[in-house]
C-alpha cells in the first residue's frame, strides 16, 4: 500500500511550479481537487461500511 502512495508523497518541487503559467497551475489545481473529491468519496464509503460492521457486532 505504501508503494502506491510513494509517487504522491514525493510531490513537486515548488521551484518547478514557479516556471508554470497560470493555465497550467489552474489545470493542476483542478486535477488535485478532483482527486480530493475521489478520496473523500472513498473515505465516505469505507466509513459507511465500518459503521454497518460496528452496528452488526453491537447487537
Amino acid at each position: 500500500m505504501d508503494d502506491e502512495l510513494e509517487p504522491l508523497k514525493q510531490g513537486l518541487n515548488t521551484a518547478e511550479m514557479e516556471r508554470w503559467n497560470i493555465g497550467d497551475l489552474e489545470a493542476y489545481k483542478a486535477r488535485l481537487q478532483a482527486e480530493i473529491e475521489r478520496i473523500d468519496s472513498a473515505i465516505a464509503g469505507k466509513s459507511s461500511v465500518q459503521s454497518m460492521a460496528e452496528n452488526l457486532f453491537k447487537s
